[in-house]
């Protein structure tokens, strides 16, 4: 019998074949943990990045959408749209939260998602998007189709996570939302970042 093995997560899993309507999602955290997990990119192992500062816990499901990848057409599409301070992608798969109803204790899982929008969100100078989806089934998120059409303060919500959850006492401020946009713009940075994904496999050196 030949061993089996477990898929790496980042490049052992297909982002699905309704992508970029519907992605598979791999779940490093969930609201309920006070540690930040995040995948160890050699092993595919969830490893421990850091505590959570203070009580800035993430407000929803929270992973990367596999065989995804922040590179140079992520960072020049954000450029295109009006994020002139950004100058490369952060190097990393493309990150999503994912709102449910339903309590899901813990991460290291995958699951259904349709994105629904996202932030253009730059980390010194780096492209990070956050795709903003909703689990698919939901009783509840799963009748949103648009994030213009959540409710302001779950937004809001979202938003005061991402600009917040890095920084420290002292420090200046390095993260910012440069614009939010809707379904079809989360379409459009997960298409370009499944192609970065590609350029990244097959032409390393590029």
């Amino acid at each position: 019998m030949k061993p089996v093995y477990k898929a790496h997560p980042w490049h052992g899993i297909s982002v699905g074949p309704d992508a970029p309507e519907v992605v598979t999602t791999f779940i490093e955290i969930v609201p309920s943990d006070t540690i930040k997990y995040e995948i160890d990119k050699e092993s595919g192992f969830l490893k421990i990045d850091r505590p959570q500062k203070y009580s800035n816990i993430v407000p929803a499901l929270y992973g990367f959408i596999p065989q995804t990848y922040c590179g140079d057409k992520v960072a020049e599409f954000a450029r295109e749209k009006g994020a002139t301070a950004i100058k490369v992608g952060d190097g990393d798969p493309l990150d999503i939260c994912v709102l449910s109803s339903h309590h899901i204790p813990h991460g290291d899982i995958l699951l259904q998602a349709r994105p629904i929008g996202g932030f253009c969100f730059i980390d010194k100078g780096e492209a990070d998007d956050k795709i903003i989806a909703v689990l698919t089934g939901d009783q509840i998120y799963g009748n949103f189709n648009d994030i213009s059409e959540l409710p302001g303060g779950v937004v809001e919500k979202l938003k005061h996570y991402f600009l917040t959850y890095k920084n420290l006492p002292g420090e200046p401020q390095h993260c910012e939302i440069a614009y939010e946009y809707g379904k079809e713009g989360a379409g459009e940075v997960i298409k370009k970042s499944m192609e970065d994904y590609r350029d990244l496999i097959f032409n390393p050196l590029k």
